[in-house]
């Protein structure tokens, strides 16, 4: 096995051991960050039975996927999706984690080629107020997705959420619990079933919180060049 299969495979494990402490039995889909990795790197993870990738810039994604288009993956935009971008995002991606303002929403189910599925996307939130990071305060989420749930080339499957970084197990459990509260109260009103939280440092805490995706990089894939 190399690296990057090992690594995948003590994540599973790890994954598969957070879930029966949270005494869950749905699936959670690992999401394997691949900004700056080469082409090279995303074959191998793919190999060894990795699906799932995210990526953060969108001509870097468009470069590997034509180089790698003998392979079955899954895409997925993880990074902020400016307005610019929205058209190549709509043509060459399966999901959108982060949509944060309605502009950006109306763009891309208006740029969502027809013969394409629908595009699924989540709502990033703002979880901890921090002013450097992207997205939606939580007040005005629920007014957002009623939005998207109009738009016929796009398909809301829930909530992406980056909080604070911390070391802490139990600060990092409290801040999950916000995300999650708030999805769950989404959920009333709304048919959601994706929690997109937790990546290589936290994910442990985020699957015993509820999170469906992880997104894990530098735990796979070693940091970045």
């Amino acid at each position: 096995m190399t690296i990057i299969a090992d690594s995948l495979q003590a994540i599973q494990a790890n994954i598969l051991h957070a879930k029966q402490v949270a005494c869950r039995t749905d699936e959670i889909k690992l999401l394997a960050v691949s900004k700056a990795q080469s082409a090279d790197k995303l074959r191998e993870a793919y190999m060894a039975g990795q699906r799932v990738f995210g990526e953060n810039y969108v001509q870097e994604a468009i470069t590997k996927q034509t180089l790698l288009q003998d392979c079955k993956i899954e895409w997925h935009f993880i990074g902020p999706t400016q307005s610019n971008k929205t058209q190549l995002i709509a043509q060459h991606f399966d999901w959108v984690h982060s949509i944060d303002r309605l502009k950006i929403a109306s763009r891309l189910n208006e740029a969502r080629p027809e013969a394409l599925n629908p595009l699924n996307v989540c709502i990033q939130i703002n979880s901890s107020a921090e002013a450097s990071k992207s997205g939606v305060d939580v007040d005005s989420i629920a007014s957002l997705a009623k939005e998207i749930t109009g738009m016929s080339k796009l398909k809301l499957r829930g909530i992406m959420a980056i909080p604070a970084p911390t070391k802490d197990f139990a600060i990092q459990h409290t801040q999950f619990k916000m995300v999650a509260d708030t999805f769950k109260k989404l959920q009333q009103n709304f048919y959601l079933d994706t929690l997109s939280i937790g990546m290589s440092d936290d994910y442990i805490a985020a699957i015993q919180e509820g999170a469906t995706i992880v997104r894990i990089g530098s735990a796979i894939f070693g940091s970045r060049s």
